[in-house]
């Protein structure tokens, strides 16, 4: 890195052009053959960073990930205390095609943020219990808590996805989905989740080499499915079944994200900004105290004098 690049690596570089909640959030309709699964919208050029822009990058998911960890105390302290909205939470939606980087992204992302406050849940094919209820079912078990930031790792919108293309259940099923899941999510919203829904967009290329990187190395035998392959054979399908669910399912009150994801270090650092971005809009904070702090610390002063117990403790 060059030492202009080390320099700003000691701070957060807003991104070029604008926000990236800006520059990534898509409207309908969407066209996703029109983003390049290697650009890399709001990166800075190489003068404000230096050639290494992948150590550059990964330096600011660190940087990124102190100020994240920072604004996830103070949502949980808020909670806590019981000030402002005490219900608000913070819900993160990856979505992606096999291998698109779901679980690297919650690895580097959250990593900073404190493990206690974090909810972070998978969504694989649904149980027997789970098929006994409607598809949402599932979903509103796992919302986190108040002052929690949730992971999903897919989600909801398998239901648009895998169960269009597979045609596991009939097309008016799957049509009715898309009203459901926008009142669901206006639903979370009124309830004080915010919601930011992010799609990882990789290529087809792409996918067939981190496949083949699985069967290469033994360790990431593992991460392999057999069923990837199958899925890979119908990446048109997919990438229609995507392109309706964000068009029908980008809301104003959740917007969808499409994050170009063949550079893992750009996918990192721009799902890192968006929950930045996201967190500055909470107008977050720590709660005052509700007790006289010069009087405690006269207390602690004089050697922590005063009685033991609570009022009725004290009283027997």
């Amino acid at each position: 890195m060059s030492e202009s690049g080390q320099e700003q690596g000691e701070r957060i570089v807003a991104p070029h052009g604008g926000s990236v909640r800006d520059l990534l959030r898509v409207t309908a309709p969407v066209d996703l053959a029109a983003i390049d699964p290697r650009s890399t919208p709001g990166l800075p050029d190489a003068k404000a960073i230096g050639e290494r822009r992948k150590t550059w990058a990964r330096t600011q998911v660190e940087l990124i990930g102190e100020e994240l960890g920072r604004q996830q105390e103070m949502l949980f302290a808020m909670a806590k205390a019981g000030s402002a909205d005490p219900a608000r939470r913070v819900l993160l939606v990856l979505q992606a095609m096999d291998c698109g980087g779901k679980d690297g992204t919650i690895k580097r992302v959250a990593g900073a943020m404190n493990p206690l406050g974090l909810h972070i849940r998978s969504f694989g094919p649904p149980t027997p219990q789970e098929l006994r209820h409607d598809f949402l079912w599932r979903i509103r078990r796992e919302l986190p808590p108040p002052g929690y930031v949730g992971m999903f790792n897919r989600s909801h919108y398998e239901d648009v996805l895998i169960a269009r293309v597979g045609a596991l259940v009939p097309k008016a099923t799957w049509r009715a989905r898309y009203e459901q899941i926008n009142s669901f999510e206006r639903e979370l919203v009124d309830d004080g989740v915010t919601v930011v829904k992010v799609m990882m967009h990789i290529s087809y290329a792409e996918q067939g080499e981190r496949l083949l990187e699985r069967l290469t190395d033994p360790h990431k035998h593992w991460k392999y499915n057999p069923s990837d392959v199958d899925s890979r054979a119908h990446w048109d399908d997919y990438q229609a079944a995507y392109t309706e669910a964000l068009s029908r399912c980008g809301t104003d009150v959740a917007p969808w994200f499409v994050v170009p994801a063949d550079r893992k270090w750009y996918r990192d650092w721009a799902v890192a900004h968006l929950l930045r971005e996201t967190f500055d809009t909470l107008g977050l904070g720590y709660p005052p105290a509700d007790f006289d702090v010069a009087h405690e610390r006269e207390r602690l002063a004089a050697g922590g004098a005063g009685t033991v117990g609570t009022p009725e403790m004290n009283s027997r």
